[in-house]
């Protein structure tokens, strides 16, 4: 029999970057997957509480993801350099067109369904940007889209979700993000997704991490993390 994962079992899970699957999606455009996704099916790394896609992107300008569908999923993105370019024609009304640049969090609630595109910024250079797809609460509901300027405190940050200036559609869930050296105190919740897109860090006393890394952890809220120069640590919460 399998044993179950070691954030199943109350310690670290740790999910090295160099163990990704990646997908070219045309020229210029790659994604490095967290869990299961399109022909790198696995099933026993389906999802992570509502978490059922988590993918670093990078794009060459003008290249990108054009007119595709979603439905019933929070879409949730990062920008960690370059620009993105983002449309929607249903919700364009929404301010759903326009160019996210880094440090920038946008949540598309795709509800009953949205079609929408997303580029690199030609005039920005290399863009990438990390992309979570959460089910929601509730299916079927309006399509809605948001997005703000993250705020710079010190420290874990919240941009989404529960305590941060965009809303999702899961209660309980809250992205957190930490820029620079430093250490951070990780959030009390009953789930916990650690990703390290850039630079070195330390958990603990015992797990070294580098660019690329995630963790996955249960029933360990408080856990302390140090963040090296340069650094930027992104943190899914969930209740």
């Amino acid at each position: 029999m399998t044993p179950p994962p070691a954030a199943d079992r109350g310690g670290p899970d740790v999910r090295r970057g160099s163990g990704r699957s990646v997908s070219e999606h045309g020229p210029g455009a790659r994604a490095a997957h967290s869990f299961s996704f399109g022909s790198h099916y696995d099933p026993a790394n389906l999802g992570f509480g509502p978490i059922v896609c988590h993918d670093d992107h990078r794009l060459e300008p003008s290249a990108g993801y054009d007119d595709h569908p979603h439905a019933d999923l929070e879409v949730v993105t990062w920008v960690l350099g370059g620009a993105l370019v983002h449309r929607s024609p249903s919700l364009d009304g929404d301010g759903a067109r326009g160019v996210l640049g880094p440090g920038a969090v946008q949540v598309l609630s795709a509800g009953s369904g949205v079609v929408h595109a997303e580029t690199g910024d030609p005039a920005a250079g290399p863009t990438r940007f990390v992309q979570t797809w959460l089910r929601p609460d509730v299916a079927g509901t309006a399509p809605s889209y948001g997005r703000a300027e993250a705020p710079t405190a010190a420290g874990l940050t919240a941009v989404a979700g529960s305590g941060g200036p965009v809303p999702l559609g899961v209660a309980g869930a809250t992205l957190w993000v930490a820029r620079g050296a430093g250490e951070v105190t990780l959030p009390e919740a009953g789930r916990l997704h650690v990703y390290l897109p850039r630079g070195a860090a330390s958990l603990e006393e015992d797990v070294d991490l580098a660019a690329g890394d995630a963790v996955r952890l249960v029933d360990a809220g408080g856990a302390r993390l140090r963040l090296g120069t340069g650094g930027e640590l992104l943190v899914w919460s969930f209740r």
